[in-house]
């Protein structure tokens, strides 16, 4: 007597705790405060870096708003998918809409791939980044910290991304205890940092000595260069020599000495000392009629306050990035215990702890530290601010440059260990987010097979491995291009110092034409995410709409308030830097690039539907809304 071989299902193991903490890692603000606190401090119109804080508040009323939709969706359709559950179950429930059913599940399924299989890829490149910079501080005889190795950085993607694939293929047990412990270490480790940034500001009043960042070095320091003046006040310059005395030359970005004698600065070091009194002022500028750029603040109460709607818009617009993945959890409703209960509130909790209490924290407190020795200005052009302000107050509290800098690498360790949950979380995500499609067999029918052991949907996430090994690879051996092109000399001076360089730089000239690649790829990811969060709103009008549980606050204000919301946040990267509305230092290149890869996905999707229809015999349009058309479950 034979038996037919049951197909291995997903068991139902996750309460309240580990929902949480799977959605919690993807926010991750112990390593998204270190990667974006340069770009926000950077990008903007005049002063719109002051709105930092403020545009976080902004950007969680948003997500919030797209959270809420989340949770109630999941109230009432518990499964695996996400927001492609929701789809097809939201319109099947319509008298007349069902016959919509399997081309809206399609279309947000395929939509959301831009997002869950970008993400993970940009999050490898990220840590490449993060670890090239690392591998130079601990070996800056091999590697420049500010210029990692493009070799280095895309070989280590490719190790990374098989890395955390094996995790998430190990199951969803593995998965959530790697993330509940890196849960645990990154907040620790922020909220000791700004504990530490909060006293170093309220220990350094007006006029002390304080600490700021060696340019030589790359160590804190309390000591600063005061320019030479001379009789009339003005600055003494003195020529440049060389080593046998003469006169050397300037030189210009390829290296080739021009006709003018190189001159620099006459300098003095004297105490670095802290000043907070005048908060707006014109560093960086020679035009005494520039807008004001405000540096950093004179009380907390600065911080917290909006200075202007357009500041508030702009931080917002950059900020939402750091908040997205709360909605990951939702994919989980097949392993989770009580998936009507607990996934809702895992969404809105892990939403309020990572958001408001660890972001607005740490925010405030690297922002609380900035002053005179580290302004906004000095923020924006470091590879690392927050790294810098580690090595400072670690400097203060531990008593050496030194000490200051084993500080920020130990928390330089904990950011890694968060973009290892980050990238898990997502990728899991994604993977059952294709699995569901594959069960279906929307995609490839291999996709919706579990491991027979593992209980995983395992050839989704080693497909998924590969492709963010690529994407990683493509976005770090593209890191610097476009506005990030380095010069000629740098790039000589980098192959100089060791092999790791012989391959990855690409001449200033050529390398300025190129979009940048890490970029490109968060832009993509980004489109996606706005897409997806944008149809998860309207599901949730849909799904709700003659429903007897119907609040007309929760599933039609809140849901359209989510979905303009999005949409003025995907616009914003497509008009920010368009010539006469445009962002400083924003460029027009990397958004339409990222546009045109969303357009060709799309057009890719639109044929596939088709050819697939065709092959498996369905139709477009159901005929009954007891099921979907050809015999595909749900």
């Amino acid at each position: 007597m034979s038996t037919t071989p049951q197909t291995p299902t997903s068991k139902a193991t996750l309460g309240l705790t580990g929902l949480t903490s799977n959605a919690m890692a993807l926010i991750a603000p112990g390593a998204f405060l270190w990667l974006t606190f340069a770009m926000q401090s950077l990008y903007g119109a005049p002063m719109a870096a002051s709105d930092m804080w403020f545009g976080i508040v902004v950007a969680l009323l948003l997500c919030f708003a797209t959270a809420i939709s989340y949770a109630e969706l999941s109230k009432l359709y518990p499964g695996a998918g996400s927001s492609y559950y929701f789809a097809e179950q939201a319109f099947l429930s319509k008298s007349k809409a069902f016959k919509f059913a399997r081309i809206a599940k399609f279309v947000v399924g395929w939509a959301s791939h831009l997002y869950y299989w970008v993400y993970p890829g940009v999050m490898v490149g990220v840590t490449g980044l993060i670890v090239g910079y690392m591998a130079g501080q601990l070996f800056p005889g091999t590697f420049n910290p500010a210029v990692p190795s493009p070799l280095f950085m895309a070989l280590f993607c490719v190790v990374f991304a098989f890395g955390v694939a094996y995790i998430a293929f190990r199951g969803v047990g593995g998965t959530t205890s790697v993330n509940a412990a890196i849960n645990v270490i990154q907040i620790s480790a922020l909220v000791v940092f700004s504990i530490m940034a909060i006293s170093y500001r309220l220990n350094h009043g007006e006029g002390t000595v304080g600490h700021q960042i060696d340019a030589a070095s790359g160590m804190a320091t309390t000591q600063m260069s005061i320019p030479v003046l001379d009789a009339k006040g003005l600055p003494v310059i003195e020529e440049v020599k060389d080593a046998e005395g003469k006169v050397a030359f300037a030189k210009d970005d390829k290296g080739v000495a021009t006709t003018t004698p190189a001159t620099q600065a006459a300098t003095t070091m004297g105490a670095a000392v802290v000043t907070f009194a005048s908060p707006i002022d014109n560093v960086g500028s020679t035009d005494p009629a520039a807008p004001p750029t405000r540096q950093y603040f004179a009380k907390a109460a600065d911080i917290v306050k909006p200075h202007g709607f357009s500041f508030s818009i702009v931080q917002a617009c950059v900020a939402i990035l750091i908040l997205v993945g709360f909605e990951s959890v939702t994919a989980m409703g097949e392993e989770a215990k009580n998936p009507k209960k607990d996934i809702p509130r895992a969404v809105l909790l892990s939403l309020f702890i990572q958001g408001c209490l660890c972001y607005l924290l740490e925010y405030f407190a690297a922002e609380y530290f900035l002053s005179s020795n580290y302004n906004m200005t000095t923020a924006g052009g470091s590879a690392a601010p927050v790294g810098d302000m580690m090595q400072m107050v670690g400097a203060y509290f531990f008593g050496s440059p030194e000490a200051g800098w084993w500080f920020m690498m130990v928390q330089a360790v904990t950011v890694f260990l968060a973009l290892v949950g980050t990238t898990l979380s997502c990728l899991s995500t994604g993977a059952r987010v294709t699995y569901a499609m594959g069960r279906d067999k929307e995609v490839g029918g291999a996709f919706g097979e579990l491991h027979a052991g593992k209980l995983t949907p395992h050839k989704a996430i080693w497909t998924l491995a590969v492709i963010s090994a690529v994407i990683g690879v493509v976005a770090v051996m593209l890191t610097f291009c476009g506005g990030a092109a380095q010069s000629d000399a740098t790039i000589a001076s980098c192959k100089a110092l060791s092999g790791w360089y012989s391959f990855g730089l690409i001449p200033h000239d050529t390398a300025a034409t190129i979009p940048q690649g890490m970029l490109i790829m968060t832009l993509v990811s980004n489109f996606g995410t706005f897409l997806l969060y944008m149809m998860t709103c309207i599901i949730a009008i849909m799904a709700f709409k003659e429903h007897q549980s119907f609040n007309g606050i929760k599933h039609f204000v809140i849901p359209i308030f989510g979905l303009l919301a999005n949409l003025t946040c995907m616009l914003f990267y497509l008009i920010a830097p368009l010539p006469g509305v445009g962002v400083a230092n924003m460029r027009w290149q990397e958004p339409y690039a990222a546009l045109a890869i969303v357009f060709l996905w799309g057009l890719y999707g639109l044929v596939h539907f088709l050819r697939n229809t065709k092959k498996q015999g369905k139709t477009i349009l159901l005929q009954s809304p007891t099921g979907m058309a050809g015999g595909a479950t749900v």
